[in-house]
């Protein structure tokens, strides 16, 4: 996604492919990046690896292994997704896998129960063998994918770290406090199709929230979206509100909704169009003037809804 240049922007806070040799080498060391690999080692109730656990252990990318699982004519085994990285050649003696099945240890694999391999960040859940895997596919202890939408990064990590990861590697401005106020000017209105803009990320209530606006096609008509997205499982997330203005010359437009958990991709948010859209004929309007340069104010607020023990129905806890 093409980033566009912004000649000005004010933001007011309220309150402030593996090689041969690396495969090969990889069988005897098994380095985990901390931020976005987590070792899937399976262990039993967390009491440490069995031999059994080690065995069905995959030497090339260490992941637990699942039928088919393949073995060169030595018996070193690996799993069905390596044998393709690894050209069909053993990566711990280098002979040729050809298509020998290791049907011994995958009649192994189907008797056990496993952990969730998240369960060292939480997961306290235990599946067999084949449901281990749609099981962490949706795990709520799963890492989270970097929120940034004007690169395709790949860095996963929980939320400490991706807030981290925001602030030092995208440079994304950080804001404390529940309301907002933005300015977005731009001299050439027309020259911002397919870009996205800005991404910033607000902290109030405990929690992290990032609010996008960018500009994008929507049909034949160029047009103008922000929203905001929760740093958090979407269960979380329906505990807040927020609401986002725009307008000048006495009109203006409002959206109020619930926040989009970063579970859901940026381009599938912004695709269903969850959020405030501004066409780019009202936002010439609301910029004033000749109409050849883009100045919207965008301004908005968070608050979390809370249940009320009498009435039993939520009520807006704004902050201060």
């Amino acid at each position: 996604m093409e980033t566009v240049e912004i000649d000005s922007v004010e933001c007011v806070s309220s309150s402030d492919g593996i090689e041969d040799e690396d495969i090969h080498s990889s069988v005897f060391s098994h380095p985990h990046n901390s931020h976005n690999q987590y070792s899937s080692k399976p262990y039993i109730l967390g009491i440490g690896p069995t031999s059994v656990h080690e065995l069905l252990e995959c030497p090339v990318c260490t992941n637990s292994m699942y039928p088919p699982i393949h073995q060169c004519p030595n018996g070193h085994t690996l799993c069905s997704t390596c044998k393709t990285r690894v050209h069909n050649r053993c990566p711990t003696c280098r002979q040729e896998l050809g298509d020998i099945r290791c049907l011994a240890l995958e009649k192994v694999a189907e008797s056990l129960d496993l952990p969730c391999k998240f369960y060292s960040l939480g997961c306290p859940e235990i599946f067999p063998y084949y449901s281990k895997l749609k099981h962490e596919a949706v795990c709520n202890f799963r890492p989270y994918t970097c929120p940034y939408a004007g690169s395709e990064c790949a860095v996963t990590g929980d939320i400490p770290y991706l807030v981290s990861h925001l602030r030092d590697d995208h440079k994304v401005d950080m804001h404390t406090g529940c309301t907002f106020n933005h300015r977005y000017v731009k001299s050439n209105p027309r020259e911002v199709e397919n870009a996205t803009w800005m991404l910033t990320v607000f902290h109030c209530f405990g929690q992290y929230f990032c609010l996008h606006f960018e500009a994008f096609q929507l049909g034949m008509a160029p047009v103008y979206m922000a929203f905001l997205r929760f740093m958090g499982d979407e269960i979380e997330a329906r505990n807040y509100s927020y609401s986002l203005e725009v307008g000048a010359n006495g009109r203006k437009l409002i959206w109020e909704g619930t926040p989009r958990s970063i579970r859901d991709s940026h381009r599938k948010v912004r695709d269903s169009h969850d959020g405030l859209i501004i066409q780019r004929n009202m936002a010439l309007f609301f910029s004033g003037g000749d109409k050849k340069e883009l100045k919207l104010r965008v301004t908005g607020r968070i608050w979390k809804e809370q249940q009320n023990p009498d009435g039993g129905v939520c009520i807006p806890n704004l902050c201060s």
